[in-house]
């Protein structure tokens, strides 16, 4: 249904209001939680993952874009049962306390997160996962967004976090990662790095990059029968910004493979990294 935004404290506009994200996902009202996906392109890649709105909030302008997304999640072009919101761009700068890219959001209700093993046995289309992005303690969530993106853009199957990772349906990195976070498969892998185990069991490789003495160079790595045989499954290791990863993910790690460098430049950004990985690994 729309409703056109006539009172600010309107109860039925708190999950727009001012809240966090962590608030959004400890909501009581949606079984795990919600998360705002912003601008119709994202909320777009959200609708055509599957993945559930709760409402929608938009400026007036924007609503002709939106109503073919309304339409297919609802049923409607007005949203059927499920409210969209309308109003100005300032009453809703003053509901969220943020500039609204391109005028639209969507409070969506969270997907229950995958078991890691089970993810990795269907993220390849249906068949197993053979190129897997591991990120270990990102606090950064522009990072983590464009590191999604490259992982949509060169192919990777899917995407592993720690526990302690920023959160991939974050605000920031749904918007950085321009939606490709529904498009990526993802979930959490919990008592990281022991839980290394459990991708060596499944027959996968580990890879850490990381600066280290005796690291092998990216590219001599690619051409390891591991990452060229038909049936090769690698799994590469993205270390936090700062410290990189813990000494216990690289000794355990099946290699350690760093990205040669010139011009006396010791390291990339970790999102830089990841996409020169990406490609370096990538199905011939």
């Amino acid at each position: 249904m729309l409703i056109s935004i006539t009172d600010l404290d309107d109860p039925r506009l708190l999950d727009y209001n001012h809240l966090t994200d962590v608030a959004l996902r400890r909501k009581l009202e949606t079984e795990h939680g919600l998360y705002i996906a912003e601008s119709t392109k994202v909320i777009m890649r959200a609708i055509e993952a599957g993945h559930k709105p709760r409402s929608f909030l938009t400026d007036a302008r924007w609503l002709p874009d939106l109503e073919p997304w309304i339409e297919q999640a609802t049923g409607s072009p007005d949203g059927g049962d499920l409210p969209v919101f309308i109003g100005q761009e300032d009453t809703l700068q003053q509901i969220t306390g943020f500039h609204l890219h391109r005028g639209a959001l969507a409070a969506m209700n969270r997907p229950e997160l995958a078991d890691p093993v089970q993810l990795l046995s269907t993220a390849g289309g249906g068949k197993p996962a053979k190129r897997i992005v591991i990120l270990e303690g990102l606090v950064d969530h522009t990072n983590v967004g464009a590191i999604f993106r490259s992982a949509a853009a060169l192919g990777v199957d899917t995407v592993l976090v720690s526990d302690d990772c920023g959160d991939p349906l974050y605000r920031r990195s749904v918007r950085v990662s321009m939606g490709t976070v529904f498009q990526v498969p993802w979930t959490r892998i919990h008592e990281w790095p022991r839980s290394i185990e459990r991708l060596h069991q499944a027959g996968i490789t580990t890879a850490a990059l990381a600066l280290r003495e005796g690291a092998i160079p990216l590219d001599e790595f690619a051409q390891l029968p591991e990452c060229t045989g038909e049936d090769s499954r690698v799994a590469l290791i993205m270390g936090t910004e700062g410290d990189g990863l813990k000494q216990r993910t690289i000794n355990t790690a099946n290699y350690t493979v760093t990205i040669p460098m010139a011009g006396h430049v010791d390291s990339l950004n970790v999102a830089a990294a990841s996409a020169v990985a990406c490609w370096e690994l990538r199905i011939r």
